[in-house]
């Protein structure tokens, strides 16, 4: 949470929420950060939609993206910025792995008008 990068996808799908909610859609984000954080973020950016505590990662880990990361020549084990599409029967119909944060919820909203 209230990392660089976290915090402009999130406010660019608080931007679009208006347009997600007519189209039915509910928006989700995950990450390994406690409910306490959780709650800041959302308050401190006015986000209105859930973001969830996956504190024990096991929802990072079944989703895959739990993986070892680098930087600046040293390797360590992060969270790969990823956006899945799920049905309302739970299945994956999409999934975004490359994200560009300040464009993503964009091109997330564009990928359910191709269904």
């Amino acid at each position: 949470d209230d990392t660089p990068g976290c915090t402009k996808e999130a406010c660019s799908f608080r931007d679009a929420d208006m347009v997600y909610r007519e189209k039915g859609i509910k928006v989700f984000g995950v990450s390994i950060d406690g409910e306490k954080s959780h709650q800041k973020f959302i308050s401190k950016y006015q986000l209105p939609f859930d973001l969830l505590a996956d504190t024990e990662k096991s929802i990072v880990e079944k989703y895959g993206v739990w993986a070892e990361k680098s930087m600046y020549g040293k390797k360590y084990m992060g969270t790969l910025r990823k956006t899945f599409l799920i049905d309302e029967k739970g299945n994956i119909t999409k999934i975004f792995d490359k994200v560009n944060v300040s464009e993503h919820a964009d091109e997330v909203l564009a990928a359910f008008g191709e269904k």
